[in-house]
């Protein structure tokens, strides 16, 4: 009888160290399914060098599939101190380039110094501020962080959540 006993102990416990190896490589399984691919990832972030740019040049680039409307702003054009980025003392408007009512692409008039959407006529001003039509929202501005004179998009820095807070 004792024989019989331990054989069945010992098959017990095999049996739960099995079924509890298999579940742990089942969970590590599935989170890996769960994370992000390294490409997704590496999608998530673009960096923009805006040493380059000129007073007045409006730069459209894509961001996670989405355009980027990058504006440096001139002495003619209104400065925000709640929305504007400063890099290298000079005022920038980063937005993402969707009407907020219906999610069209704005094109921007320099000879205005709007934002105009064609679909309902809504207007934007060179901080993505809505001023006119039926936008109920400024134009959304994209997580950043700023490191010298370059834009990281998709990453929140100090600089943004400074943005965020205040608008």
């Amino acid at each position: 009888m004792a024989t019989s006993e331990s054989r069945r102990s010992f098959m017990g416990v095999a049996f739960g160290t099995v079924a509890a190896v298999g579940g742990v490589f089942s969970l590590v399984a599935m989170k890996k399914t769960w994370d992000p691919l390294p490409s997704v990832k590496a999608a998530g972030f673009t960096t923009v060098d805006l040493s380059g740019m000129q007073a007045g040049e409006l730069r459209t680039i894509e961001w996670r599939k989405k355009p980027i409307f990058i504006l440096k702003k001139d002495a003619s054009m209104a400065k925000d101190p709640k929305r504007d980025v400063v890099v290298d003392n000079a005022a920038y408007t980063v937005v993402i380039g969707l009407c907020t009512h219906l999610g069209c692409i704005p094109a921007y008039h320099p000879s205005e110094q709007i934002f105009k959407c064609a679909c309902h006529g809504g207007e934007f001003d060179t901080s993505g501020k809505n001023i006119f039509g039926p936008p109920p929202r400024p134009l959304d501005i994209p997580p950043f962080k700023i490191e010298g004179t370059k834009l990281v998009l998709g990453e929140e820095g100090p600089e943004y959540k400074k943005i965020t807070k205040e608008a």
